[in-house]
């Protein structure tokens, strides 16, 4: 591997059936090869997949070569209960936890804390540190998460995350770099000097994308929609364009000093395959 090849990461999220399920591990196979740092299964909003995204961890410790990093979030449980889910990822040899906040359930306007609970991932952060010795990945935002009271506000909650024990900051997708390089100077004058990992999002699904980059405050860049819009019936060609524009964007981020790149798959491994390959991350030839 050259020097300025960033290491990579993949987040896979649990299948919601089992023909869902069939394609989720054929994915984790197919870029298994490329030997990833680290591969995380989310959470569904409001702690909805809890026992399938459990399942899927320790199934990947079990049965691959891949280190698993396990979502947890704040929503819908007491601190027990979070407690226990931690040790027997611990019991299970699962060694790194993604720390989150997590969204509401859908029923509910605002994110409220659990009573008992862990309020955010700071203190979600405090708690795993006074169970075990995990690496902790934390949620970082270079557009301002959308509850944040202002873009410092965001930068203090990050701070706290880190004074908390944090070990990485993963960032929400984005897709102008611009982004990403203002929030990295802010994080230098805070003093937070952690690894930042870009995220990176190939566009499966460009309606998709852009209704959910809304909710949680991506911006999409004019000639996004204009590469993509009108699409719908050339899956093929989005296809293509998918892996030009993230290629394009992890050469960039490359460029601008990012060490690695953390690819939120959608079970996608025919869009993040081909952008790795192209930043020369192949699978190590076989001695067959």
């Amino acid at each position: 591997m050259s020097h300025n090849q960033p290491q990579v990461s993949f987040e896979f999220f649990p299948p919601k059936s089992a023909e869902l399920e069939a394609s989720l591990w054929q994915a984790i196979e197919q870029l298994a090869p490329l030997g990833p740092r680290f591969v995380s299964v989310t959470y569904g909003a409001g702690g909805t997949t809890r026992e399938r995204t459990h399942a899927l961890v320790a199934r990947i410790r079990r049965d691959t070569a891949l280190e698993p990093a396990a979502h947890l979030t704040c929503v819908g449980a007491n601190r027990d209960e979070i407690d226990t889910i931690a040790r027997e990822y611990w019991q299970a040899g699962v060694r790194h936890i993604v720390a989150l906040r997590g969204d509401a359930p859908k029923d509910q306007p605002h994110y409220v804390p659990h009573p008992q609970g862990y309020a955010y991932a700071d203190d979600l952060t405090i708690g795993l540190r006074a169970i075990a010795d995990f690496e902790i990945s934390v949620a970082a935002y270079p557009e301002t998460h959308p509850e944040a009271s202002s873009p410092q506000a965001d930068i203090d909650h990050l701070k706290r995350k880190v004074d908390a024990g944090a070990t990485r900051a993963i960032t929400q997708y984005f897709f102008d770099i611009a982004h990403y390089e203002r929030f990295m100077d802010k994080l230098a004058k805070a003093g937070i000097s952690i690894e930042v990992t870009p995220g990176v999002l190939p566009i499966g699904n460009y309606a998709q994308m852009v209704r959910f980059s809304a909710m949680c405050g991506t911006s999409v860049p004019a000639h996004i929609h204009t590469l993509f819009s009108g699409l719908e019936d050339e899956p093929e060609l989005h296809r293509l364009r998918a892996i030009d524009v993230a290629f394009a964007q992890c050469e960039d981020l490359v460029k601008a000093g990012a060490k690695s790149l953390h690819f939120y798959t959608l079970n996608r491994a025919d869009l993040v395959m081909p952008v790795c390959q192209l930043l020369g991350i192949a699978a190590p030839k076989s001695a067959s």
